[in-house]
């Protein structure tokens, strides 16, 4: 021991020189923990970053430790606390070894060399070797890393006090899911659809802002704001002759047709052009042998429902009926993606033009154009249109509908800080519609 003036008040920095082996003990266990916490560390990243073909594996080796393994990975939400609770009380007691062999050796009255060592120095290699190394290390070898962990964590995991509070942990963490999911906060589409318009990026393009769009709106959206009415849609007799089919879907160009007996409204099935490859030749073949069984829909039905039932059933058409069972129309797949991704396009496409723009406040669509097309041609959101119309799925029938009777040309009514004009009509129905923005 240094020798000490006993005169003088000048503080002198004492080092006490501990017995050997004390600081050896303590030396080696601190070691020991370091090591126990990396290999913990290593754990929490091996176990969670395991590839599906490395899981395969674990089940195929059938051993001991991989059988362990995959009771473990079996209740993530236990595996997960046992690992974090185990390294937390390996770093603490690191901590206190630490703190209580600095306190041995080093016995001065330098607080900042003091907090230097404990603070910094400690924290410093605790985290490099006990966390940052160890975890790089797990998930570059995570599969060799959970087989020498499935046992000492399988140890744990049943260890009280450390099962006993990975329990309570556990348990408190369903009980506030399970809370926060009866909590859950109501969004409706309106809302989403304004937090979008606030939170456009500068720099995000027309075309993703528009997808986001769809998506938001796709849920609120029925089968007929969107199908293909009957008056548009090619449909075959059961009557047909084979010559006569093939000349209407030469015609045509659609790869499914839908197939009826008598009128529209009693489709007995849809005609898949690829069934009629081998039977080309043949003039006399009976195609209605073919015919598959047609899927049938409500107008009314939502389109994200409908999206998941032609996933489930495999199927790329729907005959759209109404309340009494008659036949409105035709729904596809493509029709429900475009309401997302927008307008889909082939090489059997027509680019038929279904509006005329003749200037920036002044378009001209066909009576048969569906409003949800209008809106989008129109830059609108189109929600008074949908909460004033009624069954009408067209401008032309909005019109209609509105009047109360069939507009002649030249008439007009305002609605929505828009003027329509008739342009051509006649005592069906009314053929072109002319669309004024009208500025205060």
């Amino acid at each position: 021991m240094e020798s000490i003036d006993p005169l003088s008040t000048d503080p002198v920095p004492v080092i006490l020189h501990a017995g050997l082996p004390d600081v050896f003990i303590y030396i080696l266990l601190i070691l020991l923990l370091i090591v126990s916490s990396a290999l913990i560390s290593a754990s929490e990243v091996a176990f969670f970053s395991l590839s599906p073909g490395e899981k395969d594996e674990l089940k195929e080796e059938n051993s001991g430790n991989s059988q362990r393994a995959l009771k473990l990975l079996s209740r993530p939400k236990d595996l997960l606390a046992t690992i974090l609770i185990t390294n937390n009380l390996v770093n603490v007691c690191i901590i206190i070894l630490s703190s209580t062999l600095l306190e041995t050796v080093y016995t001065g009255k330098n607080e900042t060399l003091v907090f230097f060592i404990e603070v910094i120095g400690i924290t410093f290699f605790l985290l490099l070797l006990g966390e940052v190394a160890p975890k790089i290390y797990g998930s570059r070898y995570s599969a060799k890393t959970v087989r020498i962990m499935a046992r000492p964590l399988s140890f744990f995991n049943i260890l009280p006090p450390i099962s006993w509070v990975r329990y309570f942990l556990v348990s408190g963490t369903n009980l506030l899911n399970r809370r926060a999911r009866k909590r859950g906060v109501n969004i409706s589409s309106d809302d989403l659809e304004h937090a979008l318009a606030l939170t456009k990026e500068e720099n995000a393009s027309e075309e993703e802002h528009r997808i986001l769009e769809g998506i938001v709106k796709f849920g609120n959206t029925d089968v007929r704001q969107i199908m293909r009415p009957r008056l548009e849609v090619v449909a075959i007799s059961c009557e047909l002759t084979m010559p006569e089919v093939l000349n209407v879907i030469l015609e045509a160009g659609y790869s499914r047709i839908p197939v009826y007996e008598g009128s529209f409204d009693n489709v007995t099935g849809i005609l898949y052009i690829k069934d009629l490859l081998p039977y080309l030749n043949n003039q006399s073949y009976d195609w209605n042998q073919l015919v598959r069984k047609p899927f049938f829909v409500p107008e009314n039905k939502k389109i994200d429902d409908l999206l998941k039932e032609f996933q489930g059933m495999k199927m790329h058409m729907a005959v759209v009926v109404d309340e009494y069972g008659g036949a409105n129309g035709l729904v596809t797949l493509e029709d429900v993606l475009e309401e997302i991704v927008g307008d889909i396009t082939d090489e059997f496409d027509d680019d038929e033009i279904v509006y005329t723009r003749i200037d920036d406040d002044t378009c001209l669509f066909e009576g048969r154009t569906a409003l949800v097309d209008f809106y989008k041609v129109m830059n609108i959101d189109g929600k008074e249109f949908e909460a004033s119309k009624g069954e009408s799925d067209t401008i032309s029938g909005f019109l209609v509908e509105h009047a109360g009777r069939i507009l002649r040309n030249n008439e007009f009514i305002k609605f929505s800080g828009l003027k329509f004009v008739v342009e051509s009509s006649d005592k069906r129905r009314i053929k072109m519609i002319k669309v004024l923005v009208e500025h205060d």
